[in-house]
C-alpha cells in the first residue's frame, strides 16, 4: 500500500510541477510577445499579424491550467479561514462545513467540465493565420475541468476519512 501511495504521491507531484511549468512558459511568452508588440508599434520593421492568435492561445493555457495547478494544492477559492472559526464552535459542524465546501467545488468543477468538453467537441472552427483547429485553444478547458473534478473528489474523500470517531467510542 505505501508503494502505491507514493507512486501517486509523485504522479501528483509531476503533474503540479508540469501545470507550473506550462503557467510559467506561456506567461514568460505573453511577455515577450507584448513587449514585442508595443516595439513593432513604434518602430514597425515586422509584421506581427498572427500575434492575436497566440496570445489567445496563450492566455487561455495560462488561465486554465494555472487554475488547475492552484486547485490542486486547495488554494484556488482560498481567501483565508475567517468564516469558519467565527461561526463553527464545534468540530463536527467545522467537518460539516468543509465537506460542503468541497461539495460545492465538486459541483462546480463537474459542470465546468461538462460544459467544456461540449464547447471543445462541438468547435469546428480554426483560426485564421495559422489554422489551428479551435479544439487546441478550448481543450485546456476540458483538461483542466477534468484535473479539477478529481482533485475535488480527493478533497471530498479525504475529508470524510477525517471523521473517524474518537476513542473510548464517544463523539
Amino acid at each position: 500500500m505505501d508503494a502505491v501511495m507514493k507512486l501517486l504521491h509523485r504522479l501528483d507531484r509531476l503533474l503540479l510541477n508540469t501545470l507550473k511549468a506550462v503557467t510559467i512558459t506561456c506567461f514568460f511568452l505573453l511577455t515577450l510577445l507584448i513587449t514585442a508588440n508595443v516595439f513593432v508599434r513604434f518602430f514597425p520593421v515586422v509584421s506581427l499579424h498572427w500575434f492575436d492568435e497566440i496570445i489567445e492561445l496563450l492566455y487561455a493555457y495560462l488561465i486554465f491550467y494555472g487554475a488547475a495547478a492552484l486547485w490542486i494544492n486547495r488554494e484556488h477559492l482560498c481567501v483565508g479561514d475567517w468564516v469558519s472559526g467565527r461561526l463553527f464552535t464545534g468540530e463536527a459542524a467545522l467537518r460539516a462545513y468543509r465537506l460542503l465546501l468541497d461539495l460545492l467545488g465538486l459541483a462546480f468543477a463537474v459542470i465546468f467540465f461538462a460544459y467544456a468538453t461540449r464547447l471543445t467537441g462541438l468547435s469546428l472552427e480554426v483560426t485564421n493565420v495559422f489554422a489551428i483547429p479551435k479544439k487546441v485553444l478550448y481543450s485546456c478547458m476540458a483538461v483542466s475541468g477534468a484535473i479539477m473534478v478529481l482533485y475535488s473528489i480527493r478533497n471530498c474523500v479525504a475529508e470524510i476519512l477525517t471523521w473517524r470517531p474518537h476513542a473510548g467510542g464517544r463523539r
